[in-house]
């Protein structure tokens, strides 16, 4: 599939998005928000793939920031409408059946934040810089992150970053449970690899229903969820096929 705005590959289960504007620090616009929720359209339902790498092009920035040019003029209403698309896509990434690790290699400041927070884990290279400036523009974050920030480092740390707009490194950013690990921007990519490559392993129904509790853990529902989907893995073909090969102690077979 063709994408203006981002690469897909595709290699042993394992996605990797690439945002691809790097002269623009590859900027959210118009264009990436459509080929986003294409690619993770296209990403649910591909059989071939069980994990999804995102990351940005080039070795300075995952993704800036919202592209202010494009909405420097809007109307209340179209600004309304632009953080409803926000919400709409970086909501389709965070209900992915699939885990969505973010290789954070640079940059990731208001949007690319909020994209990264969306995504269902955080690599960091020792670069990278986050941080949510929207506050020195007037706006407050808009795609998601006064509502993943708070579930992520706690109210105080949130609200901390959110009031001061201040850019945080990776290691403060791992230290407060931001970002999962820091790796040197050399091995980012690899280790994120490497990550993938345990998580394919493993049962995709189990992992799809795992994502579905997580997600529902802040809801009145939660522990419901939990129970409905832990009954309902066990009519699926990958806890046959787990148990079996706990009993017959060999390496399950999922598909």
């Amino acid at each position: 599939m063709n994408y203006e705005s981002i690469k897909l590959t595709i290699d042993r289960k394992i996605a990797v998005v690439t945002i691809n504007r790097p002269e623009s620090l590859n900027a959210l616009n118009t264009q990436v928000f459509n080929d986003l929720e294409s690619v993770f359209d296209f990403l649910e339902s591909e059989k071939t793939v069980n994990c999804v790498i995102l990351t940005g092009s080039g070795e300075k920035s995952f993704v800036a920031g919202a592209d202010i040019k494009e909405f420097s003029n809007f109307s209340q209403e179209k600004a309304t409408e632009l953080s409803k698309r926000g919400h709409f896509v970086f909501n389709k990434i965070e209900n992915l059946s699939k885990p969505v690790i973010a290789a954070v290699n640079g940059f990731a400041l208001g949007g690319g934040l909020e994209l990264a927070m969306a995504c269902h884990l955080r690599y960091a290279s020792a670069n990278a810089k986050l941080g949510l400036p929207e506050v020195t523009l007037g706006l407050i974050p808009g795609y998601g992150g006064t509502q993943r920030l708070p579930k992520l480092v706690g109210k105080g740390i949130a609200n901390e970053m959110i009031f001061s707009a201040k850019m945080i490194s990776a290691e403060k950013a791992k230290s407060i449970g931001l970002i999962n690990e820091v790796f040197s921007l050399e091995e980012l990519l690899p280790k994120t690899q490497e990550l993938a490559e345990q998580i394919v392993k493993n049962s995709p129904q189990g992992i799809a229903k795992a994502i579905k509790a997580v997600n529902a853990s802040d809801l009145e529902h939660g522990m419901e969820t939990e129970v409905n989907s832990f009954g309902e893995l066990f009519a699926q073909g990958d806890f046959k096929e787990g148990v079996s090969a706990f009993l017959e102690k060999r390496k399950p077979a999922f598909d």
